[in-house]
């Protein structure tokens, strides 16, 4: 479905493995075709690159990769790109494999997971959502807010999601436990971090971009019955930590060139570490959620990445403004990106105005999802590179 995403324009970096076997291998896409490095590089055909890539490219996880120098990633997708100027049946035996025929893995591993709050619009909504005014936190203007999430409840994409049990306020009022009764999405973007830093040293936003390996789909499930009990005074914690979906296939900021822009004007003066030199610092990136049920698919959010207010370097900056570390394989995420109108909330708290309103989906009316819905998320930055989708099945809370 999407095989437009992946052309030779784009070189995105994955995990793979023939379908029923265990071995995983480092890989790329074209179309429909996922190409084996680890084979390519068996057969010679990556001899161009330094030795410390070809080890890197053997392993069954891209930390080692995503940790080499950023020009080695660059010269790595143009050998690439170069090599699949032919056409793929030149490639030797067991190189290659039809995207169904393969499985796809978690393509690093992440030891922290921080999920920011970027959208300005998203920030506005939540709040008409859930105190029914629109209001900014303290700190939003001046910096990106965020918490820390759990990396154990990370998934890949197509790994169904449970619908998790907590505590929540019934209709009445009452602090009940029991299957969450308002399941929502979250349409986001993350940054996977290649070059880690020591603790106590913080990243300038002229070099940030070195620090980013490339982004990645996320959908960060929310509780939000469970979430609202929760929230006050420390943030979210079973509300969220339940699951969160990412997609397979890490798309790296030299294939999205083409898409980069001006990020949004600053409202106000912005302390001087976060003050980015460079003002083409976000993405023209288009993002669609799809809810897909028995009776077929229902487009419920188109939004675009250059609405966000702060950008994947100011995530980077601020994350390490402390002198709080960052590892390779480490994930940074948005929050949910949110436009202004109804067609553009990232999420069914905006949509429904907090469950207070209902959409339609095929003829029917729902305000959150419900069991045996598939939430659908997919992005394209331009011509033959996008990033595929991030899609899961909701399943009924466990006995």
């Amino acid at each position: 479905m999407f095989a437009s995403h992946f052309s030779v324009q784009n070189i995105p970096f994955g995990i793979a493995s023939i379908r029923g076997l265990p071995h995983r291998s480092t890989a790329t896409r074209i179309k429909d075709t996922v190409i084996f490095l680890d084979e390519l590089a068996n057969h010679g055909l990556l001899s161009s690159l330094p030795e410390e890539a070809l080890r890197a490219l053997s392993q069954p996880v891209l930390n080692d990769f995503a940790a080499l120098p950023k020009t080695i990633h660059q010269q790595t997708r143009a050998s690439l790109q170069n090599l699949f100027k032919e056409p793929l049946t030149f490639l030797p035996a067991g190189c290659t494999a039809a995207l169904e025929d393969v499985t796809m893995h978690l393509p690093i591993l992440s030891r922290d997971f921080t999920d920011f709050s970027c959208s300005k619009d998203h920030v506005l909504n939540a709040g008409e959502a859930i105190q029914k005014k629109r209001y900014l936190p303290p700190g939003f203007l001046h910096f990106p807010i965020g918490y820390s999430g759990r990396t154990s409840s990370i998934i890949m994409s197509e790994t169904p999601v449970v619908r998790p049990k907590g505590q929540f306020r019934d209709a009445q009022g009452n602090v009940k436990y029991g299957p969450t009764e308002q399941l929502d999405y979250e349409l986001e973007l993350a940054c996977i971090v290649s070059k880690p830093t020591k603790l106590s040293e913080s990243v300038a936003s002229k070099d940030a971009d070195d620090h980013i390996f490339g982004l990645i789909l996320l959908n960060d499930w929310s509780a939000r019955d469970i979430q609202g009990l929760e929230m006050l005074p420390l943030g979210p914690l079973n509300g969220k930590s339940f699951a969160t979906s990412i997609s397979p296939w890490i798309i790296t900021l030299d294939a999205l060139q083409a898409s980069a822009i001006k990020g949004q004007p600053r409202e106000l003066q912005v302390a001087s570490y976060l003050d980015d030199p460079n003002p083409i610092n976000s993405y023209d990136i288009r993002l669609q959620a799809n809810l897909i049920t028995g009776t077929g698919s229902t487009t419920i959010c188109k939004t675009n990445l250059n609405t966000m207010y702060w950008s994947f370097r100011d995530m980077i900056v601020q994350q390490t403004s402390n002198g709080c570390s960052i590892n390779t394989g480490d994930i940074l995420a948005t929050g949910t990106i949110s436009g202004s109108t109804d067609d553009s909330h990232g999420c069914l708290l905006e949509l429904t105005k907090g469950g207070r309103d209902s959409f339609t989906v095929n003829g029917g009316k729902r305000v959150y999802l419900e069991d045996g819905d598939v939430l659908q998320i997919s992005a394209l930055a331009s011509d033959g590179v996008g990033f595929g989708e991030c899609i899961a099945k909701v399943l009924p809370a466990l006995i």
